[in-house]
């Protein structure tokens, strides 16, 4: 069986810095034959926003039609999650952001109904990657984020010792990744680390 990552890149700018930072990482994964990738962009997804209608509690379910019908299998299959956003005023876009709140329907399943989001011989074997990219040079500018994305892992099962993370500030017009001395470098170590870890696992 193929290791399944499933890649969502969340900026508004196609083929900005971010997206390029998550073009980098799942392109050295892909390398691997035996990894299968599949790359989803928020902006065309069709992903609404959260009701919070508290919903999903009772039906297990969001009572949205739209492109989460689509994700919503593949984000439970997938063995590695990708999380790509740039950071806007200091917390993940909103289009990220709108995915991480449709979420709420896995938290409903693990936290209010008791019921399992993966198989439990599947349980610890997941792994999560956040990317992201900001224009200003703070040395905080994405502590605003990172609690979100732990959101976003912590309902699906990845924990906090299985997120791997590569946030490059700095870079705030569109291509300006391209002219940073190490994020390629780090992009495609980050890529085959994880995929060496995700591999050990399965295999375990």
């Amino acid at each position: 069986m193929p290791v399944k990552v499933l890649a969502f890149a969340g900026s508004p700018r196609r083929h900005g810095n971010s997206e390029t930072l998550l073009d980098w990482v799942i392109d050295a994964m892909a390398q691997d034959p035996e990894v299968d990738v599949e790359k989803v962009v928020l902006v065309e997804a069709n992903v609404n926003f959260c009701r919070g209608c508290n919903a999903c509690e009772k039906l297990n379910r969001c009572v949205q039609r739209d492109g989460m019908d689509y994700l919503h299998d593949r984000i439970i299959d997938a063995d590695v999650i990708i999380l790509a956003a740039p950071i806007f005023c200091m917390g993940v876009c909103a289009q990220a952001k709108a995915l991480i709140d449709r979420f709420q329907v896995f938290r409903s399943r693990k936290f209010v109904l008791r019921l399992p989001i993966v198989p439990p011989e599947r349980k610890g074997k997941r792994l999560g990657i956040f990317l992201s990219t900001a224009g200003q040079n703070w040395d905080n500018v994405f502590d605003g984020a990172v609690p979100s994305v732990k959101c976003f892992f912590h309902v699906i099962e990845v924990k906090d010792k299985d997120i791997y993370y590569l946030m490059v500030n700095n870079v705030d017009e569109k291509g300006a990744i391209l002219s940073h001395p190490t994020a390629k470098r780090d992009a495609e170590r980050l890529a085959r680390e994880v995929i060496a870890e995700v591999k050990a696992r399965l295999a375990g």
